[in-house]
Formats: C-alpha cells, structure tokens, sequence
C-alpha cells in the first residue's frame, strides 16, 4: 500500500508537494486561561447569548470529525471536513491539476460543480456522456477508463448515485476503474446521495485503492443542507496536504455542534426513518407518475429524487410551479431536453405532485 501512496502524492501539483499553507491561530494545541492569540475581541456579540462566536472555530473540530469517522467507518485522519461536497471538490481540482496541462473527467448530464471548479483551475474538462439504456442512465465506465488514459485525466469524477440520473455503480465497477488508472489519476466517488441507494459505501474499497476517494455530505439524508458540513475521505497522506491548501476556518461553530448532535444515536434513528420512508415514496412516486398521460419515461433512482420525461416540459414545470410545487428544470443539461427533476418529499407532498399533474392531464 505504501507504493500505492506514493503514486498519489505524485498526482498532485509539484509546486503543492512541500506546500506549508498557513498556520492559524487554532492550528498548534495550545491551552490556557486569557486567549490574546488572534485579535478576538474581548468581549461576546450582542447578538449571540452563548458567546462562543467571538472565538475562532478549530479548523476540524474534533468532536465532530470523530463523529462523522464513526458514522463512515473510517479513521478520523482519513477524514476532511469542509463547507458541504463543494469545497472538497475545489481543493481537490486545485491541489491536483496543473492549469492547462491536467484534466477532470466527468459523466454528464452530472452535477454542475465538477466542471465549475476545471473551469476556474484551467483545466481541462473531459466528458464522457451518460448512456441512455433500459436500465437508465448508466457511466460507461470502459469509455471513462480510455478517455482518462488518453487525455491525460488527473481526476475521475464518478457521482453515485448520479444526479440528476438517478442511476449508481457497482462497487466492482468502482474498482475496476480505480485499478485501471492507479498512478494516473485520483477516482473520486461522490456519495452525497448513498445512504438513499441502501448499500455498502466505496470507504469500503480504500483500504486497497490508495488512489480512490469518497465524498459525503450531511446535506441530504441529514437535512442538514443549511449548516455545510460536507467531508472527503481518502487516505491520511492525501488528506494531510489537502488541510494544508484549506482555508483556515472551514466549519463555523454553530454549525459544527449542530452537526454533532445530528450524528448523536438518536437523531441517526429518526434519520434512517426518514429514509426508509423517502426510499418507499420514491418507488411509489415512480409507479405513479408511469401511469400518467403525458409522462414519456421516469428514470429508476438511487438516489432522492427521481428524472421524468415528459412530453411537455414547460408545461408540465408551469403547472407544477402554479400550484406551488418547485421541482427542478433539467432541459438545459445534455440529453435532458424534455426532463424535470422531482424530488422526494413527504407522503402528502408527493400526493399534491401526483393530483396537480393528473389534473393538468383531465383539464387538457
């Protein structure tokens, strides 16, 4: 494994390689009782009755990496805490590609951020589109591993559960491309949506794939959208020089201890609640909006929301979005021109969805 580390230390940028990045007033242990280290003030907001915002947060602070390490099954130096899925990418893009020279794969249609972070870096954006099957739409993964190796790919982006397509990759398949592009590129799995498709994380395959990396995000399953808490885990050597290229206070206080007392194991209960009823919605939700005049295809989904065809789109959003119900417009990604994302929501949310589509169908 020490080999393997060493091929992906290689993979980042030569001028990061003994990058210090900068130490902070929170970055050494230190204790005692006046804290006259980093120009706080003095004294408490008037605004906050607790007065722990007038101190610097810890740049990863403890209790709550060791609680997302618990909840992923990793070792806390595995694990980076940042602000949401987003950060993460950005560092690793910036850490990884040299502007001009390296390039970032992606499956579109896939979230937008991958490509927002190449373009910002100067590196080069490699598609590998979606294939459009009877099973959904699928990576195809032996295009992705050619195209990697042809063009020079430092990173691999494999959103799974993909979104907005809903569908996800096999652990196997993870690893197959993870082995194919071992001392070329870094694989890196995002899961924002995992715990939605009920199976073993690719945390599971680091152990023997020193050049993967996985992404998770309390946004979702968690609800925890709102607070940013979102975290890379990869091996401890990567994740070392990626704190180093942080930004020195990532994860403001309050949203850490919010974090914290969503991963304690009664919230953790009512969450997997949610999702067990977020999982059974979904499927019914699908069978539904089939059935429905006008409806051309609904994509099966691993994740918490679900891609329709319609044969109008327009008028299927401005119906929907009349009565109150947002969903997402998709017809601007490739291959989506006639598609709407729908979340999942509550039972009675999803019931509003279903009338309000099947009433625009009678009126028409």
């Amino acid at each position: 494994m020490s080999a393997q580390i060493d091929q992906v230390l290689a993979l980042l940028r030569p001028d990061l390689q003994d990058f210090a990045g900068y130490s902070s007033a929170r970055s050494t242990a230190l204790q005692g009782e006046i804290w006259l280290n980093a120009n706080e003030s003095a004294w408490a907001s008037p605004a906050d009755a607790g007065g722990s915002s007038r101190r610097y947060p810890e740049p990863q602070p403890l209790a709550l990496r060791e609680g997302l390490a618990a909840l992923y099954g990793v070792a806390p130096q595995q694990l980076l805490v940042g602000r949401g899925s987003d950060e993460a990418i950005d560092l690793l893009v910036r850490a990884l590609c040299v502007p001009g020279r390296d390039g970032v794969l992606v499956t579109p249609p896939v979230f937008g951020m991958y490509a927002v972070c190449a373009r910002l870096q100067g590196a080069a954006l490699i598609e590998v589109p979606l294939v459009d099957t009877e099973h959904g739409l699928c990576a195809d993964l032996q295009a992705v591993i050619e195209a990697a190796r042809q063009r020079n790919a430092k990173l691999v982006f494999l959103c799974a559960p993909s979104n907005p397509a809903g569908s996800d990759i096999a652990l196997a398949e993870v690893e197959r491309v993870a082995v194919a592009l071992r001392g070329q590129a870094l694989v890196v799995v995002d899961e924002a949506y995992v715990e939605y498709a009920q199976r073993p994380s690719a945390t599971t395959l680091l152990s023997t794939h020193a050049n993967l990396a996985v992404l998770r995000t309390l946004s979702k399953a968690h609800a925890l959208a709102a607070a940013r808490i979102g975290c890379l885990i990869a091996a401890p050597e990567l994740i070392a020089v990626l704190r180093r290229c942080q930004a020195p206070y990532p994860v403001p206080t309050p949203c850490a201890e919010l974090a914290v007392q969503a991963l304690q194991p009664a919230a953790l209960a009512r969450t997997a609640g949610h999702v067990a009823t977020v999982v059974a919605e979904r499927e019914r939700l699908r069978s539904a909006l089939a059935g429905l005049p006008g409806v051309r295809r609904v994509y099966a989904s691993a994740g918490n929301y679900l891609l329709v065809r319609f044969d109008d789109a327009q008028a299927a959003f401005d119906t929907l979005l009349a009565a109150g119900v947002v969903v997402r417009d998709q017809r601007a990604a490739p291959q989506l021109g006639d598609a709407l994302r729908i979340s999942i929501g509550s039972p009675e949310q999803n019931d509003r969805v279903l009338a309000v589509l099947s009433a625009r169908r009678a009126a028409a």
